[in-house]
């Protein structure tokens, strides 16, 4: 039979298992839930590298990108200077082409210069010649002309071209004479006095004078070479023709003297 001790520490040994029972199941959870938030820590830091992780990569991406955009770059660069420098050479080649050609009118200048010296000298002696031989048609200009052609031959500050350009232009002057009508005031030695007048130029084919008073009038005669007085019935036609030189009329056909052409022999 138990006594009632034996029932007092039953009792006590009871509640001594239970409390053990429950620091058991205390020290358990206690410890399960260390281990949860051990996990949850765990998993923050993983999530923290992840984001890290994906950071790193979208840099890497980014950096990549622009790599891939810098080669593309670069390509077009040496596809555009491939086509440069294509046609930079061309180029080289035919300012080459362009040098050895200069070089090689250098090389002739001095030999250009003495063939064509010689051939406008030529030309203003004919020109001169020419002058001396045709009607005495505005001789001052025309013999100043001349003159001014000869000093320019002489002159080592003036190019070829210049010498040439002024020679053709006195030709074309020259030209000019046969097909125009002009008027012009100059002296004339008649019976050893120089006496101004009025001379009407009509092309080549006429030069007629008129005193300053419309009185008496006259003309070149070619064949004679002199000047020659011309009778009271060409007055008129005179006066007429200088009034249209000086445009004061309309061009109306005139009377005027023209010497015969000399048969060629």
């Amino acid at each position: 039979m138990s006594t009632i001790a034996d029932v007092l520490f039953g009792r006590r040994s009871v509640r001594l298992t239970v409390i053990t029972i429950a620091i058991a199941f205390l020290t358990a959870g206690l410890a399960q839930a260390a281990d949860i938030e051990t996990a949850i820590a765990e998993e923050r830091q993983g999530n923290a590298k992840s984001v890290q992780s994906q950071g790193r990569i979208n840099t890497i991406d980014d950096q990549t990108d622009d790599m891939a955009g810098e080669y593309r770059s670069t390509i077009d660069q040496i596809e555009s200077l491939r086509v440069y420098n294509s046609q930079l050479a061309k180029l080289v080649a035919s300012q080459e082409e362009e040098l050895a050609s200069l070089d090689h009118q250098i090389a002739n200048v001095t030999v250009i210069g003495r063939e064509v010296t010689p051939l406008m000298l030529r030309m203003v002696d004919g020109l001169d010649q020419f002058i001396q031989l045709d009607v005495p048609m505005l001789g001052k200009e025309r013999s100043e002309r001349i003159i001014g052609l000869r000093e320019l031959m002489d002159r080592a500050d003036v190019e070829d071209s210049e010498k040439y350009r002024r020679i053709m232009e006195a030709y074309q002057i020259e030209n000019e004479y046969g097909r125009t009508i002009e008027v012009y005031q100059d002296t004339l030695n008649m019976d050893g006095q120089e006496r101004t007048l009025d001379f009407l130029r009509i092309g080549r084919i006429s030069l007629l004078y008129q005193t300053l008073d419309g009185d008496e009038v006259g003309a070149w005669d070619q064949g004679a070479h002199e000047w020659v007085k011309l009778g009271s019935e060409y007055r008129d036609s005179i006066r007429r023709g200088i009034r249209i030189a000086r445009k004061q009329l309309a061009p109306d056909m005139i009377r005027v003297p023209v010497s015969a052409p000399e048969d060629s022999q």
